[in-house]
């Protein structure tokens, strides 16, 4: 039996979290979306933690787990790592409750939940930025708890936290008239999904509890794949709410019993899923708590006619960050391209390109000459944007027949991450 098998979260552990958590916590809405119901021929529903008092679920969690401290570890003080969202739910509580923190984030961290962490917080809390992911973080965290005694408020591998987040499956059964067919939820660490998990297999047996991950983040789907938890060497930190090198081991063998599959969204899916959100449904979420939302593309045969529940994890999303997220989803859609093309050396070649080579409805959006010297004499980056993802082909074709010389940089990750 593995270590973890003796801290197993069960019903009474979440219910007593949701008695606890009522002193501070919104009992967020669960709405049918009209949109996404008539889009995918079924009837979804949003759970809205988006909507919560930190606009996220990790207040559950983490009060949940800083409210059943003694009262020498409260003195004491208390850590956390975190790349957002259970920074922000460990400042409310240190404030709500009077108990001096430090939170320590990545130095990649949007500044926008930089900047709501210390709101939070107010004067119980100190806010360190290091390294670039969660697990530097994390490692400081760590460190700190050795040094001075202080208890590490662990963001998804504790039975408190993972009982809080329970809650929210909690109110979302208790929502319906009848369960829900599918409920997905997204993976990071792996707090909230065993969390959910829990709570729905308890209760209902029969609803299939789907994971999503980030593509370039798949800790738990390595961890299922090869039957233990492991370290990913590297992640893409795109969407920073998910991007967890390892999920938790208690996690894990949670999830491992409660999950019925798990799914990996591409980052550029889930900027389609924040765009259409928001402008189809004046919802603004966050790259991970657009997760679910995305998934369900990949689950359209299998949920045609169900009930289905995404839970909205979060919305705290940094209006610096959406010309990137705009940009990454017309990519992923096909509708934006890049290319260095080396124009031929006669006078008209670039008026021939755009009045020959360029549709009516295509737009150029960047052109820049990469020599500082005698510029037209060598290449061009080239942007690209396409009504439709079909016009690409023939802008391919028109180059070609034009004997244009140009390199696809989309196709090319190690030109494309030093140009674009």
């Amino acid at each position: 039996m593995k270590e973890s098998d003796n801290r197993i979260v069960g019903l009474e552990d979440i219910v007593r979290a949701h008695h606890m958590l009522r002193e501070v916590i919104v009992r967020t809405p669960l709405q049918r979306d009209a949109v996404l119901s008539a889009k995918y021929d079924c009837n979804v529903y949003l759970k809205r933690e988006d909507l919560q008092v930190v606009r996220s679920f990790k207040i559950r969690g983490a009060y949940n787990m800083i409210r059943s401290l003694s009262e020498e570890e409260r003195n004491r003080g208390i850590v956390c790592a975190s790349a957002g969202n259970h920074a922000q739910g460990v400042a409310f509580s240190c404030r709500a409750l009077g108990i001096h923190g430090k939170v320590y984030m990545p130095s990649t961290t949007p500044n926008q939940k930089v900047k709501q962490v210390r709101r939070f917080g107010g004067d119980y809390v100190e806010v360190v930025l290091k390294g670039d992911t969660f697990d530097d973080a994390y490692e400081e965290a760590m460190q700190a708890c050795v040094e001075h005694g202080m208890t590490l408020i662990h963001p998804f591998d504790e039975p408190k936290i993972i009982a809080g987040n329970g809650t929210i499956a909690m109110e979302v059964m208790e929502s319906m008239s009848e369960p829900a067919d599918f409920v997905f939820v997204t993976i990071g660490g792996g707090g909230l999904a065993a969390g959910v998990g829990s709570y729905v297999k308890t209760v209902s047996p029969s609803t299939k509890v789907i994971g999503v991950e980030p593509s370039g983040a798949a800790s738990m789907s390595e961890a299922f794949k090869r039957g233990e938890v492991v370290t990913l060497p590297e992640i893409d930190k795109f969407v920073d709410g998910a991007a967890v090198k390892r999920v938790g081991g208690l996690t894990y063998d949670i999830c491992s019993r409660a999950l019925d599959d798990i799914v990996k969204v591409p980052e550029g899916k889930a900027c389609t899923a924040i765009l259409e959100l928001y402008n189809e449904n004046a919802i603004v979420v966050e790259p991970a708590g657009s997760l679910p939302v995305a998934a369900l593309d990949l689950y359209r045969d299998q949920i045609r006619g169900k009930t289905v529940v995404c839970i909205v994890s979060g919305g705290n999303n940094d209006i610096d960050r959406m010309q990137e997220i705009k940009e990454r989803s017309l990519i992923y859609e096909g509708l934006k391209h890049y290319f260095m093309i080396n124009f031929p050396q006669r006078a008209g070649a670039l008026r021939e390109f755009l009045s020959e080579v360029i549709g009516p409805e295509d737009d150029i959006t960047r052109f820049e000459y990469t020599k500082k010297n005698d510029k037209e004499n060598g290449p061009a980056l080239v942007g690209i944007e396409l009504l439709s993802k079909e016009a690409y082909e023939p802008l391919l074709e028109r180059m070609k027949l034009k004997g244009v010389d140009y390199v696809e940089l989309n196709k090319d990750l190690n030109l494309f991450n030093m140009l674009i």
